[in-house]
């Protein structure tokens, strides 16, 4: 066998062999996951692997661009931005304008389409590389910027706008207007008498806990000035996960505490 017959595999496609198949993963599970973060983060392995196939083919402005601006920026304000909005809300599935289902099956279709023609122009047609592109300006990093700001300048720039106009409408979208106007402390001194003349409610704050005198726990209830238990002075979470101290127990140990204070006295006189 003639050994110029050999096809010889290069580092170039045993990377794009190991790439393509995790971007596809990553593409079918933006589009099949039903969370959203889950889509995202989908779209960050598809960018991650887009990345590494830029290094491969010698682009190392392009690769620094794919995992600093979009993958380590951009999708990091859709993370954000959904946190904000938030991913448990359902969402409608009442049609707000009229035929825009049938209007998303079209635009579906149109890019299935340009999907197959661009892929199919790029299999029959022999790979060109960016050899000659790099070396017309020096370099990777020169010719992408004798594109951007000689040749492009003009798309460049309104696309730059475009990214800003985007952040700023978001900016606005995210912003929720207060309805109802802030309380001031007049108004909710107010309440407070209010409640307290109808309800009976103490118009000032709960009083602090742990105050026995055998224990300064949080968990604790303190005492009011009659000698009961304030059962109120002990936060609601602890009373839900039972890590509230019993009050009848204290109250319990602080009489025993008292009797043993009161025989130790009366000992003591005895043996004076």
């Amino acid at each position: 066998m003639n050994p110029a017959l050999i096809p010889l595999v290069t580092g170039t496609e045993v990377t794009f062999w190991i790439c393509a198949p995790l971007m596809v993963l990553g593409a079918l599970g933006l589009v099949l996951f039903r969370k959203a973060v889950h889509s995202v983060l989908s779209m960050v392995v598809v960018m991650i692997n887009l990345a590494v196939l830029y290094a491969a083919l010698d682009g190392p402005f392009l690769f620094v661009v794919q995992i600093i601006v979009y993958t380590g920026a951009i999708m990091m304000l859709f993370l954000f931005v959904l946190m904000l909005v938030g991913v448990d809300k359902p969402d409608s599935a009442v049609e707000t304008i009229h035929g825009q289902r049938i209007l998303g099956i079209i635009i579906a279709v149109a890019l299935a389409a340009l999907l197959i023609y661009a892929i199919g122009g790029a299999v029959t047609q022999p790979p060109v590389g960016m050899d000659a592109a790099n070396a017309a300006e020096g370099g990777n990093v020169p010719s992408l910027a004798g594109v951007l700001f000689v040749r492009y300048m003009f798309v460049f720039e309104l696309t730059a706008a475009l990214l800003i106009t985007a952040a700023v409408g978001a900016m606005v979208l995210a912003h929720h207007t207060r309805v109802t106007p802030k309380a001031g402390q007049r108004v909710l001194s107010d309440e407070r008498m209010r409640a307290y003349a109808e309800r009976g409610e103490h118009p000032g704050t709960l009083p602090s806990s742990g105050v026995f005198a055998t224990n300064n726990s949080i968990g604790a209830p303190a005492l009011l000035p009659d000698g009961s238990v304030a059962e109120r002075s002990v936060s609601r979470t602890l009373v839900i996960r039972g890590a509230a101290l019993d009050a009848a127990d204290l109250a319990g140990a602080e009489e025993n505490f008292r009797a043993i204070e009161a025989q130790r006295d009366i000992d003591k006189e005895d043996d004076e």
